[in-house]
């Protein structure tokens, strides 16, 4: 039951950010086929040669399989290449006995703000932008309903024209023909609008991901509590079904010995 109240508040936090992301997509696309994409440091694409990861788990167990899920895809990248940044505490247990790189260690509320997100987005951007790394990734569950949750890794930075018009598809409703935003004029022009905007799309991207951690967290953990207790149940009728069948065999022992006693004394 307490999963259950926390997977409704998590599902409903989750739910209630997508149409905003979709619609800041929809702006950046507009923006970059306007712009040379190429002129921003965030949009610049380089050879890999040190990756830095944000691994989102949760802080206790009794979960199912979503930890699991999740260390195996993190377990697929090179240790010696990648760098970890962590919010949860399976995550850090997990890179610790792994002997992973973890860069930092970030502790989020169960139902974090977004001003509580805000210091990894900033912390993947000092790292890119200083070139520390080259590239960023973002390791969570991505919340698909109570019942399906999946591990997915999503690239942050470099933010390519593909990415995000993939991400406007999947986070608002796409419409065929001209450029929604064409009707909208940026001041003082297009360059500065983006400028500002991606650092705060991509501090909001990551707010949204943990939101999406989160709720899959819960549902995960309301599935689990829900198995358990019907699997309780079941195995309560199975043992007492074999109580009853070794009580009874016990009263018909004890009846065929009063039985044969009282004819031994008769005859």
């Amino acid at each position: 039951m307490v999963a259950a109240s926390k997977m409704r508040k998590a599902q409903g936090l989750a739910l209630a950010g997508r149409p905003y992301a979709g619609l800041m997509n929809r702006v950046l696309v507009s923006l970059q086929e306007r712009t040379d994409p190429g002129q921003h440091p965030l949009l610049n694409i380089r050879e890999v040669k040190k990756e830095l990861v944000v691994v989102l788990s949760t802080d206790k167990g009794l979960a199912g399989a979503l930890n699991t899920n999740l260390f195996r895809e993190a377990a697929k990248f090179d240790s010696a290449k990648t760098a970890y940044i962590v919010a949860g505490r399976k995550a850090r247990q997990f890179l610790g006995r792994t002997r992973r790189q973890i860069m930092a260690d970030f502790e989020l509320k169960d139902s974090p703000a977004f001003a509580e997100t805000k210091p990894i987005a900033q912390l993947c951007v000092e790292q890119f932008l200083t070139r520390e790394v080259d590239k960023v990734s973002v390791l969570y569950t991505h919340f698909i309903n109570t019942i399906s949750q999946k591990a997915v890794v999503r690239t942050l930075l470099p933010i390519s024209n593909f990415e995000v018009a993939q991400a406007a598809k999947e986070g608002g409703e796409e419409k065929s023909g001209a450029d929604p935003m064409i009707a909208y004029v940026f001041e003082p022009n297009e360059e500065t609008v983006l400028d500002t905007v991606l650092p705060y799309y991509l501090q909001y991207q990551v707010y949204q991901m943990v939101l999406d951690a989160r709720a899959s967290e819960h549902s995960a953990r309301m599935v689990a509590m829900k198995n358990a207790t019907d699997n309780a149940h079941q195995f309560i009728k199975e043992l007492t079904l074999e109580y009853n069948k070794m009580r009874q065999a016990s009263i018909t022992t004890e009846l065929l010995e009063i039985s044969t006693a009282q004819m031994a004394v008769g005859s």
